[in-house]
């Protein structure tokens, strides 16, 4: 081994000597520094333990909120069970009224049916009494405007039903109503007016055996220069009238029997309106002819207002009152096959 080499020794270098005044500075710097320190310990010690008293009261204060908030809560809470409490009991009670509802309804389907089916029973009897008394006034009186408005008053009953088993039913009674108001009308009621005005004027008609003493005389008047013959021959004149007569039986009808022929003309009149009513066309021309033969025999022809009746009676005893009338039958059987299939 080999030894290591000598070191030359370094003479130290000398320290020189602060000055007196800097050593006696440094230890008043160090207490000023460990003053301001400790005093700033202090004040961070006194920081601090305001800051954690700041935050246990702030810690406090939001416990107590959060227990207050938190009692708040389990009231609401409480009070949402109530209120669920309550709504399921009114759930239950409405189901329990829904169910009862439902069966109230349904039992007034079931009712409303059976009154719908009564009705329409009921609506088809009345029908069936409408048409049975329009064949009867066809049948016994003739009377197509009745029979016109019974059939129509049935179709709008069913027609307010609008049901479709009614159909072949409307039908029939539409087809018997073309054939009926196809049907020639007469005016009953003007021609019993007419001959109820030749009933009135029978009064006025004068007779043909009293023409001079229904005649109005005229009235005399005094001539002067007659003569006591020619007035005496003017009197017997007006007394004695030659006239001629073409049947003798008006001459010979007593005076006292013009009431009685003018109550036999007005019954004959009477029974011609009566005939016309019936639609007897037999009885109503025999009536009228027996009225027109009795006017020309016992009354005055000459007079306006007999003349007239004649014509009046002639244009009523060309009328057609009897017509062949159609029956409703179609109706009837349409309504009976609707029965037996109900």
């Amino acid at each position: 081994m080999t030894n290591p080499p000598e070191t030359t020794p370094v003479a130290p270098t000398p320290v020189l000597a602060p000055a007196p005044t800097r050593f006696q500075a440094l230890p008043l710097v160090a207490l000023l520094v460990a003053t301001l320190a400790l005093a700033a310990a202090a004040w961070s010690w006194s920081d601090s333990r305001e800051r954690i008293r700041d935050l246990k009261t702030e810690l406090g204060r939001r416990l107590a909120d959060s227990g207050k908030d938190v009692s708040e809560t389990r009231l609401l809470a409480r009070n949402a069970d109530d209120a669920m409490r309550q709504v399921s009991e009114k759930v239950a009670r409405i189901d329990a009224q829904m169910v009862t509802s439902q069966q109230q309804q349904q039992a007034l389907e079931s009712l409303y049916k059976d009154l719908a089916q009564g009705r329409d029973q009921w609506t088809l009897a009345e029908i069936e009494q409408v048409l049975l008394t329009a064949a009867q006034q066809l049948q016994l009186a003739g009377n197509v405007k009745a029979a016109i408005i019974a059939l129509e008053g049935a179709d709008t009953r069913l027609q307010r039903l609008d049901k479709p088993q009614f159909t072949a039913l409307r039908r029939a009674i539409a087809a018997d109503l073309s054939t009926l108001r196809a049907v020639p009308s007469l005016d009953e009621v003007g021609a019993s007016a007419r001959i109820e005005v030749l009933v009135t004027r029978i009064a006025g008609w004068p007779l043909a055996s009293a023409q001079a003493s229904e005649a109005v005389a005229a009235p005399r008047t005094a001539k002067a220069g007659l003569s006591l013959g020619q007035e005496v021959w003017t009197e017997l004149t007006r007394i004695v009238q030659i006239r001629r007569v073409d049947r003798n039986e008006a001459v010979l009808l007593p005076p006292d029997q013009a009431y009685f022929l003018r109550e036999n003309l007005r019954l004959r009149l009477l029974s011609a309106r009566l005939a016309l009513l019936s639609q007897n066309q037999a009885a109503f021309g025999t009536d009228l002819r027996a009225a027109a033969d009795m006017l020309t025999r016992y009354f005055n022809t000459r007079d306006e207002g007999v003349a007239a009746a004649l014509k009046e009676i002639r244009r009523l005893s060309q009328l057609q009152i009897a017509t062949k009338l159609p029956g409703i039958d179609a109706s009837l059987a349409a309504l009976e096959a609707y029965k037996g299939e109900h």
